[in-house]
């Protein structure tokens, strides 16, 4: 490594040494940093076919990353890319994740700055957050930056999930926050988390921005019970619970506060490779309460069944009933109303994951859906995606 003149001179006078200048090569403090970083991510392709509606006319199922831009033809969904430094075992464990998205529904994520103008640009920021681990008791593991909300039955990314098209209940939960999140684990079976994040909306350093207190925030916590090995053919199952409540820019009025409730579960059952599950969210949106004396509440009750009948070869179900009636939102959530949702998964390629789905939508009383606005949506759907 060559010095100039100056650093020579610093170091003649004792203020650095060249030694400490040689071991800070840029090239290799990358190559160290990322000795233990992963890549990892997948391509989400799909064509989808809404029966009897014409692109773009009408009114559509109220569920994220759907609607009139994905109707009736082929869609890039988004492509994923992560890079990853998980936490060790040591005591002081440190690590990151970083995860980053592009394509049409980066743009339906909605982490995108306020500051930036609100435009479509295809690409965001996922994830973004830097994990740290404290030795209290069987230690503490942290995140702090923009994270998933650790309330909820379905990921913000669809191959986690058993159907290809997202729920009401998914629809209506807070997703990604930025904050902090401390995650510590009881015992084997037992697991809570709590945090404080800015405000229960997914967009990046998002405030509160009508004129309430400096610590105006939003604050959560979860429990997670496990049944243990030891349990027979219960192994594996799961409850969760968790509550959120804090400040956003969709809810009503200057308060702007939302409150969400979740519980869900997983039951494994004696049939082999048979689960079944179930989900409620409630969410109450304390403006509209307050100010226009209507509910501002929406209930979504959801129940899952997932079988693995072969290697190869996966069956799920989903059904779910919302009643948004007097929430105060606008269409369609001003309604009650049911969805079916079956999905075929055949795993015949190497690293790829291919669906095939129907969805069937109905509102309770008003006609909704489509340019002649009928009571029924009827969705068929492929998916197809690549994991590396």
């Amino acid at each position: 490594m060559k010095f100039n003149k100056w650093t020579v001179g610093l170091a003649a006078a004792g203020i650095v040494t060249l030694p400490s200048l040689v071991k800070a090569d840029p090239v290799e403090m990358v190559k160290t940093a990322a000795a233990d970083t992963t890549l990892s991510g997948y391509v989400d392709v799909s064509a989808q076919w809404n029966i009897g509606v014409q692109h773009g006319q009408g009114l559509y199922p109220p569920y994220a990353f759907g609607g009139a831009g994905k109707a009736d033809g082929f869609n890039l969904n988004v492509v994923d890319i992560a890079l990853d430094k998980p936490l060790d075992e040591t005591p002081w464990a440190a690590g990151y994740h970083v995860e980053l998205w592009f394509g049409p529904d980066a743009n339906t994520l909605s982490t995108g700055a306020s500051y930036g103008g609100g435009h479509a640009t295809d690409w965001a920021i996922r994830q973004a957050y830097v994990a740290l681990r404290t030795p209290l008791g069987n230690g503490i593991d942290w995140k702090i930056g923009v994270f998933d909300s650790p309330l909820g039955y379905e990921s913000t990314s669809s191959p986690n999930n058993p159907n290809f098209t997202r729920s009401y209940g998914y629809t209506i939960e807070p997703t990604e926050l930025t904050g902090l999140i401390g995650t510590y684990k009881i015992c084997d079976g037992a697991t809570v988390s709590a945090g404080v994040a800015n405000t229960i909306d997914p967009t990046i350093n998002e405030r509160n921005q009508f004129g309430a207190k400096e610590d105006t925030k939003a604050y959560f916590g979860s429990m997670t019970l496990s049944a243990p090995d030891s349990w027979g053919w219960v192994a594996g199952s799961s409850l969760s619970v968790g509550y959120i409540h804090g400040f956003s820019v969709t809810g009503a009025g200057n308060s702007g506060n939302i409150s969400h409730l979740y519980a869900g579960g997983t039951l494994a059952t004696p049939v082999t490779g048979l689960k079944v599950g179930a989900a409620l969210d409630y969410r109450h949106d304390h403006g509209l309460h307050n100010i226009s004396g209507q509910s501002g509440d929406i209930w979504v009750y959801g129940l899952y069944a997932s079988w693995q009948t072969t290697e190869k070869l996966s069956l799920h179900a989903r059904g779910e009933y919302g009643d948004a009636r007097d929430s105060g939102l606008v269409a369609p959530f001003t309604v009650k109303g049911w969805e079916v949702t079956l999905t075929a998964q055949y795993d015949l390629w190497k690293n790829v994951l291919t669906r095939a789905e129907f969805r069937w939508d109905t509102s309770d009383g008003r006609n909704l859906w489509g340019p002649t606005l009928t009571k029924n949506s009827f969705i068929v759907a492929g998916n197809v995606v690549y994991k590396f």
